[in-house]
């Protein structure tokens, strides 16, 4: 075979045509903006910041972001983008760490003292009262298989929930509450079986009133929560608010026994959430109830889809012995009912 008839190895390859060109760079772009809005996240999941829009509300969903630094690696993959793929490795490494399972195991420690009482906590947004007959439906049927609220905490409690808890929730059911009557999302109430001593509660835009009750003998500090949600406009607000939230934890530490219940609009993965339970040596009730994973908002969304915003949290003088959540219709959160011991 002559020379003219091999190929040349050294001849140059055929260039990609302009289309070819502006089509992978815009792939390039692509699966870099990907990568860039993850890592900007976990980074500042990792050095304990909630950032600016649009980190808070990305922040409520980590783990879910390890879709779209997968998606990163196989489009570098695809690319033969060598860096991109470091990169994705990096951002989906880093991702898997904070969205790991949390609280497997776990268990804390018992609080010093016998057991002086019981107490079973339900807490619910009803969406601007629509929920309300659910819950009082709720309470019937938990109240029937001997697990009746003791503690009844009511977020976005409207002008007719109210009316409705009044008429179907009587006070020879529940003797003591402390409702703000409010229309739409700012109304809110607690309902009590125990005594109750009613306090300032937290200034805010949604209601969150406060209360001492007398439990087995000790006075325990009650006080719900519902600060606004991180939406675009409103982070300050929603930081301030928690900031509330978290000096009344920190006021109460080494006092008397506390529960802050309500829906915190924040998950374990904000730094202000953490920094309130911090604050106050809080416990989130769920993680050490068995149900650290389910979320809570939005109820429309099929599990595991969604995030856990509402809490019960605890000071160490209780212990948890379970914690579960209720599906509601005409709500778009799930309610949290969750049994405490208190230690004496």
């Amino acid at each position: 075979m002559s020379s003219l008839a091999r190929p040349d190895a050294r001849a140059p390859t055929l260039r990609r045509s302009p289309a070819v060109r502006a089509v992978r760079a815009a792939l390039l772009s692509a699966v870099s903006l990907l990568l860039l809005a993850v890592s900007a996240v976990v980074a500042c999941r990792a050095a304990g910041t909630d950032g600016v829009t649009p980190v808070p509300q990305l922040l409520a969903l980590l783990p879910w972001l390890l879709v779209p630094a997968g998606i990163g690696l196989v489009g570098a993959a695809a690319l033969r983008w060598r860096a991109g793929v470091l990169w994705a490795v990096a951002a989906l490494a880093v991702t898997a760490f904070f969205a790991r399972p949390y609280g497997a195991g776990l268990a804390a420690a018992v609080p010093r003292g016998p057991v002086v009482a019981r107490l079973t906590v339900l807490t619910s947004n009803v969406e601007f009262g629509q929920a309300t007959e659910g819950l009082i439906v709720e309470v019937g049927r938990e109240s029937a298989q001997g697990h009746k609220p003791d503690l009844l905490f009511v977020e976005e409690c409207s002008l007719r929930c109210s009316a409705l808890l009044d008429a179907r929730l009587p006070r020879a059911v529940y003797p003591y509450r402390d409702i703000v009557r409010e229309d739409g999302s700012k109304g809110s109430a607690i309902l009590s079986t125990r005594p109750l001593e009613d306090t300032a509660g937290i200034p805010s835009t949604m209601a969150m009133p406060g209360a001492r009750a007398s439990v087995g003998g000790r006075t325990v500090r009650l006080q719900l929560a519902h600060p606004l949600p991180p939406i675009p406009g409103q982070v300050g607000a929603w930081r301030t608010e928690l900031g509330r939230i978290r000096a009344y934890a920190a006021a109460g530490r080494g006092g008397p026994p506390t529960i802050i219940a309500g829906d915190f609009n924040a998950t374990r993965d904000h730094a202000a959430f953490r920094r309130l339970l911090a604050a106050g040596g809080l416990r989130d009730s769920a993680l050490y109830g068995g149900a650290a994973h389910t979320p809570s908002w939005p109820h429309a969304a099929p599990r595991p889809l969604g995030t856990q915003i509402d809490h019960v949290l605890v000071s160490g003088e209780f212990s948890v012995r379970d914690a579960r959540f209720i599906d509601l219709s005409d709500t778009d959160h799930r309610a949290l009912l969750v049994r405490l011991d208190l230690h004496g």
